[in-house]
Parts: structure tokens; C-alpha cells; sequence
């Protein structure tokens, strides 16, 4: 009997310890749920960084600095996201030398195909992760997941299609005696000098940011380069065409019209893209160039009211059609050396899976077309142009995305030359944009 009673506190705990076992099981296992969390199973801190190209919004809430970090942090408590931005002309170059360095951010923004900082670049270098096996690309369009791919593996995931076109101010081209934006560009010569002679500034253009220089001219090219020759890039990169083709002789002279002609705002090259949004605003310029993605900076309120429109920049001559100036916008890549790249996945997936919060809440910020499958136009300001891209298919990629990154920097610093009022000729720059190309260029 004195054996049996000193087993039985024995047994009562091995069975304690057992139902201990159990309990801490089921609690682990929990941690595992990505309702509650990353599925690293020790649920420990994680401190993700995310490192873009831009500017704060200046209205509401930004959604990569503050909507993504908090809705992230709601949905996997022990994920810190920490997002920076940078200008545009800083980015590039930091991100690049960070990665190098082996102190990426975990996320970064990257651009399509040969652009600088794009695909191409950076999946070549090792900097950017295979995200092959991620989970929505059955919802995000081919074209869209090509642009983002190299050697047929997708590095990036698109934030969408961006449109390239004119921002305009609908009262003052009513003055002018226009209810519809011009369709050709002689028409459009026409209009800039009938704002002018009303003593209008007919369009505001930051040219001390030197790539806004793009913004003018891959429009114009899409309409004079590409339309009967598609392939022209292809045949370039072959060898059997040259960026002094009498068709970029005409799409740069085409642009420079616009400077000869004083149609742009006075001292372009002192003036940065933020101060050219500005004058749009304020009312004291009647158009500017620039993209989808700039909807928040050029429909934000400025010094006047206004009917803001958006329209395909008309290169094309009379009785042709208007090709849209249109390319697969930069999007989220994720560092291939990154100690937190299953988080990071586990982050993009939540982000792109078609239904959570963080999905839709994306959808709303977003001013890019969307490429994800059943998403309706966002805009109505881009309707538009978007029911033209979407109905004749007539659009042609931004001209960049084909060449080595390097060539659209010297095609801006030499038509640059051209504003300052230097005797540097269309030829000089096409000449200048080849001789890159050449350079760069390994077939």
C-alpha cells in the first residue's frame, strides 16, 4: 500500500506534464496560421524594409508609407514594415548600391525590361528573387508578367499599365474655342499657339528633371516611329536599324517645335517636375506631360478650380489614328539575398490575392490601369484614352524599355542642349542616342 501511494502522485504528473505538452503544441501550432502571422514558426519580430521611388501623397493617406505598413502589421503581428521613398532621381542609384552592398532593402520598386533599374538589370546581377512560385499569377495579365520577366521567370510584379499623355485644363481650351483635345498634330500646333496668343501658357514642363524630357517625346515617337514598322526595336537591337532614322530625325524635331515656338513655359530647365505640376494646378499653364501615375500631384487642388482631362499627346499627322503611348508600369521586386524573403513572399502574396483589405485598398490608391484580372478603371479622367488602347489596340511601349538603360540619359541631355538654345540639331541628338545605343548594346 505505501508503494501504491507514492506511484500515484507519480502518474498525476506524468500526466500534468503531458497535458503541458499538449497545450504548448496547440499553442505553436497556431503560430503557423497566417490569419495571425507569418508562418515562421516561432512567430519572432520581423522587421521587413521597402525602399520606392516617389513622393509623398499630398492629400489623404499615402498608401505605401502608411496604408501597407498598417494593414500588413494587422494581418501578420510580428511583421514590421518599414517603407522609405525616395525622388526619382535619387532612387536608381541608391537602391543599386545598397543591393550591391548587400544592404537592400527586403522590397523595391522596379521597372520593366532594359529600363534603368529594370527587370533585365537586376535579376542579371542577382539583386532581384525568381517569384515564380508565388500564388496570383493566374490572375495578373501575360503581357503584364512578360514585361516583369527575364529568361521566362517573373523578378517583378506590375502595379499595372500606365498611359503616357497630356494633363490639361478643360476651361482654358474651352476659351480656346476647344471642346475636344486635338486629334492630330498640326491641330495641336494650332491650339498651343491660340493659348498663347491669349496670353496663356499653353504647357508647363520641369525639364531640371531631365527625364520629364521622355515624357514628351515617347508619345510622339509612338505615333511616328513605330505604327507601320512595330518591330523597329527588335531590327535596332539586330543591327538593321539606327536611332538616326529619318523617323526619330522627325519625332525630335517634332518635340522641339514646342520649344521653338515658346509653347512651353519659360525657363523649362529651371523649373523641377514638382513646380511644373505647380503651374497645372494653379491654373497658370493649360497642359503637361506626364503619366497615369502622377493622378494624385496633377488632380490635387492648387490656386484655381478646374476640369482636369487627359488625352493621348497627338504626334500623328492629319486622318491618321492616335497610338497611345502605353507600358507595364514599374512594380514590387524582392531581394534574392534577403534573410526575410519567405515573410517578404508571404507579404506579396497577401497584397495581390484578389480580396483581402490590403488588396483593395491598393486598388483604390492605385492610378495605374489596372492588370489584374475583373478590376474595373479606377479613373474616370482616363477613360478615354484607355476605351481607345482597349477597343483599336494601337499603343506602342515607352521606347526605353527596349534600349540598354544609359540611352534615354543621353537622348535627354542632348535634346536638353536644344532648350538652353545651343546649335545642337535633331541630328545631334539621334547621332548622340545611336553611338549609346552601340556603346550598350551586346547582341
Amino acid at each position: 500500500m505505501k508503494n501504491r501511494k507514492r506511484l500515484l502522485p507519480f502518474n498525476l504528473v506524468l500526466l500534468m506534464m503531458f497535458l503541458s505538452a499538449c497545450s504548448s503544441g496547440s499553442q505553436e501550432g497556431s503560430g503557423t496560421d497566417t490569419s495571425n502571422g507569418s508562418s515562421d514558426e516561432s512567430g519572432k519580430p520581423i522587421t521587413l524594409t521597402m525602399m520606392l521611388s516617389g513622393n509623398k501623397a499630398s492629400d489623404g493617406e499615402d498608401f505605401e508609407l502608411e496604408t501597407l505598413p498598417r494593414l500588413v502589421k494587422e494581418k501578420f503581428p510580428n511583421i514590421t514594415l518599414e517603407v522609405q521613398k525616395l525622388p526619382d532621381d535619387q532612387y536608381n542609384t541608391s537602391v543599386r548600391t545598397k543591393l550591391a552592398a548587400g544592404q537592400g532593402p527586403d522590397m523595391f520598386l522596379i521597372f520593366p525590361k532594359n529600363a534603368a533599374g529594370g527587370v533585365n538589370d537586376f535579376a542579371k546581377a542577382g539583386f532581384a528573387a525568381d517569384l515564380s512560385d508565388m500564388k496570383f499569377w493566374d490572375n495578373i495579365s501575360q503581357g503584364a508578367k512578360a514585361d516583369m520577366s527575364y529568361e521566362g521567370k517573373p523578378y517583378g510584379v506590375a502595379k499595372g499599365l500606365d498611359f503616357l499623355g497630356v494633363y490639361y485644363n478643360k476651361e482654358l481650351l474651352q476659351q480656346a474655342g476647344y471642346s475636344e483635345f486635338p486629334k492630330d498634330w498640326p491641330s495641336f500646333l494650332e491650339l498651343c499657339q491660340k493659348l498663347q496668343a491669349a496670353g496663356v501658357t499653353p504647357i508647363a514642363m520641369g525639364d531640371k528633371d531631365p527625364w520629364m524630357i521622355q515624357f514628351g517625346m515617347y508619345p510622339i515617337s509612338a505615333n511616328v516611329v513605330y505604327p507601320n514598322e512595330m518591330d523597329f526595336d527588335v531590327k535596332l537591337q539586330n543591327g538593321e536599324k539606327s536611332l538616326t532614322d529619318p523617323k526619330w530625325i522627325q519625332t525630335i524635331s517634332k518635340y522641339k517645335e514646342l520649344y521653338d515656338n515658346n509653347y512651353v513655359v519659360k525657363n523649362s530647365l529651371g523649373i523641377g517636375s514638382a513646380q511644373s505640376a505647380q503651374l497645372f494646378i494653379d491654373g497658370k499653364a493649360a497642359m503637361t506631360f506626364t503619366g497615369t501615375w502622377d493622378y494624385a500631384s496633377m488632380t490635387s487642388k492648387g490656386a484655381a478650380e478646374f476640369t482636369r482631362g487627359f488625352a493621348s499627346l497627338p504626334g500623328n499627322e492629319p486622318e491618321q489614328p492616335v497610338f497611345v503611348s502605353a507600358a507595364t508600369s514599374a512594380g514590387y521586386a524582392l531581394n534574392a539575398k534577403s534573410a526575410n524573403l519567405d515573410a517578404a513572399k508571404e507579404v506579396l502574396n497577401y497584397l495581390f490575392d484578389g480580396e483581402s483589405d490590403l488588396f483593395k485598398a491598393f486598388v483604390e490608391a492605385n492610378s495605374s490601369i489596372s492588370v489584374y484580372k475583373d478590376v474595373e478603371l479606377e479613373n474616370e479622367l482616363f477613360k478615354e484614352v484607355n476605351d481607345n488602347y482597349q477597343q483599336t489596340g494601337n499603343s506602342v511601349y515607352f521606347s526605353n524599355q527596349m534600349w540598354p538603360a544609359g540611352v534615354s540619359d543621353v537622348m535627354q541631355a542632348k535634346f536638353a542642349e536644344i532648350i538652353a538654345g545651343q546649335k545642337t540639331t535633331p541630328e545631334d541628338v539621334a547621332n548622340a542616342m545611336e553611338t549609346k545605343f552601340r556603346e550598350l548594346w551586346k547582341n
